[in-house]
């Protein structure tokens, strides 16, 4: 039991009578933040709703209110994401499946990388079903960080692919996507017996595969691979930064920004850059 958990459920009213105001909203701001991508802790929000509520100050009832609003909304997170689990269980009866995305098709310079996930899809016990989770673009980076930890912590099993810039440019990005795919599933301690892949058909793959349009938006396990491909290729980008300054890997992930482009026409190329990708703009 971590120590926020354990805090929580010592919460009662003589404790919360002899904190301050000041105090108990940085409580409960803790108790958001840290509610935010577990279920965990979620069954011990009511006590501490109905404690604060019960205090005399109205300024503490208040935070009471904005606790309950953060279950209801809570609540229906649980619920939306239930809805791409459920989405993921509708192609039939798998015991093991697997969502696959990459992140880096567009970019410059760097790798192309994707991720596997195979998740479990007890939808009954809340604790299980990873919060937070959609599309990565539509996330912060530190809302990023935090969700792939809890992915990584939840999943059944999960895998990391790469394909470095020299192969992009020996054997195409076409060739790369659907390798770097394979190279994912492939790295999972536990074979899936459907494979649901965002937005291509995997080529020449030996699992029964389910592309799926928007399947960042659609499916629990591909959104799940959207994210902890992109944290690991923008930590990724963010080394190779150290090393080639002059570019701003660090904020541009090697997409072509006119920090990037005006970078290239003055320093010239580095070694992670994709020359097939750079014939008009150098």
């Amino acid at each position: 039991m971590d120590d926020q958990l354990k805090f929580v459920k010592s919460i009662n009213s003589e404790i919360i009578r002899s904190k301050s105001y000041s105090e108990l909203k940085n409580m409960a701001t803790d108790v958001e933040k840290n509610f935010s991508y577990s279920c965990e802790k979620f069954n011990e929000l009511d006590k501490v709703i109905h404690i604060l509520n019960q205090d005399n100050r109205k300024n503490v009832q208040g935070l009471s209110n904005k606790l309950n609003k953060f279950k209801i909304d809570t609540l229906n997170e649980i619920e939306r994401v239930k809805g791409m689990y459920t989405f993921d269980n509708s192609f039939g009866d798998y015991k093991y499946i697997a969502g696959v995305d990459e992140v880096g098709r567009g970019p410059l310079a760097g790798p192309i990388v994707a991720a596997a996930v195979v998740l479990d899809y007890n939808c009954e016990d809340i604790n299980k079903i990873i919060l937070g989770i959609k599309d990565s673009k539509k996330l912060t980076a530190k809302m990023r960080e935090k969700i792939s930890e809890v992915i990584k912590e939840k999943a059944i099993s999960y895998s990391i692919a790469a394909i470095d810039n020299k192969d992009i440019d020996l054997k195409g990005i076409a060739w790369c996507n659907n390798q770097v795919f394979k190279d994912a599933c492939s790295g999972l301690n536990i074979k899936p017996e459907l494979v649901l892949s965002d937005g291509y058909p995997i080529k020449e793959f030996n699992i029964e595969n389910k592309f799926v349009i928007k399947g960042d938006v659609k499916s629990a396990a591909i959104a799940c691979a959207s994210i902890i491909a992109k944290v690991y290729r923008d930590n990724l980008m963010k080394e190779y930064a150290l090393s080639y300054p002059a570019y701003g890997f660090d904020k541009n992930a090697g997409y072509g920004t006119n920090e990037h482009i005006l970078a290239l026409k003055d320093k010239g190329v580095c070694d992670i850059h994709r020359m097939s990708f750079l014939k008009n703009l150098i």
